[in-house]
């Protein structure tokens, strides 16, 4: 276990399952990024670097604690952009869109979680070499429209991230922050085993996604991860006091 805080001291209230899950990640100037997120909110960088991620996956065993898994709303794909913060010395992961597969879990977790999750028609196809195809054609009007389209596969065995290193800093981290319409911030911890990184190739077609919150990523191939599976606990939303 990697988390670097303890859990918190009341019951977690919902668990998943991610599956096939490619990290792929862009280095992005700070000065890029500080326009597009709350000014109370700090952006992590790693040796003066901030970074962005594309985050395509599907889901399993999603169902509130103490509930079995349900058919439609316990499945889906889903694929986020996100870049790294920390607040109060806890490092987390600031989300600018979730692009999900389901209906009902777009608009629960937009009313729950107040993320900025947004409708889309996915497709996740299991082909040879253990290479999967993943397309997501965003169809909500809250957003702007985009696309993902490519083919990834892991390359290497697992291995877990040494602390200190680039890896352990773009993936262990144990809660997300975002904030409400009235500007109110909040930390949703998270809790699972350390990542079973392997190294991953990829092969990415279209990728608009990050550009339609105006997010413009370098002309350089991306650092690229693969896991297959990680199962995880999450907790209810905790709003912070900030200065």
């Amino acid at each position: 276990m990697s988390r670097s805080w303890p859990l918190p001291d009341k019951p977690w209230i919902m668990h998943q399952i991610w599956n096939d899950l490619l990290f792929a990640h862009w280095p992005i100037p700070i000065e890029t990024l500080r326009p597009l997120l709350p000014v109370h909110i700090p952006i992590d960088t790693f040796d003066g670097t901030a970074w962005i991620g594309v985050v395509p996956f599907h889901m399993s065993g999603v169902a509130p604690r103490g509930l079995p898994p349900l058919p439609y709303f316990s499945a889906f794909p889903e694929i986020n952009v996100r870049t790294y913060v920390t607040i109060h010395g806890k490092p987390g992961v600031y989300f600018f869109s979730l692009d999900a597969h389901n209906r009902f879990a777009v608009e629960a977790a937009r009313f729950a979680f107040h993320l900025p999750y947004f409708y889309a028609h996915i497709q996740v196809q299991h082909q040879a070499e253990n290479t999967i195809f993943y397309q997501s054609l965003r169809k909500d009007t809250r957003a702007r429209h985009s696309e993902f389209t490519g083919e990834y596969r892991p390359s290497s065995d697992i291995q877990l991230a040494n602390p200190g290193s680039l890896e352990y800093w773009l993936t262990e981290r144990y809660c997300l922050y975002c904030t409400d319409r009235r500007g109110n911030v909040y930390r949703g911890d998270i809790d699972h085993d350390s990542w079973p990184l392997q190294s991953a190739e990829a092969s990415i077609n279209v990728n608009t996604l990050p550009y339609s919150f105006g997010i413009q990523l370098p002309d350089t191939s991306p650092l690229l991860h693969f896991a297959k599976k990680l199962k995880v606990k999450i907790w209810a939303l905790e709003k912070l006091r900030l200065t």
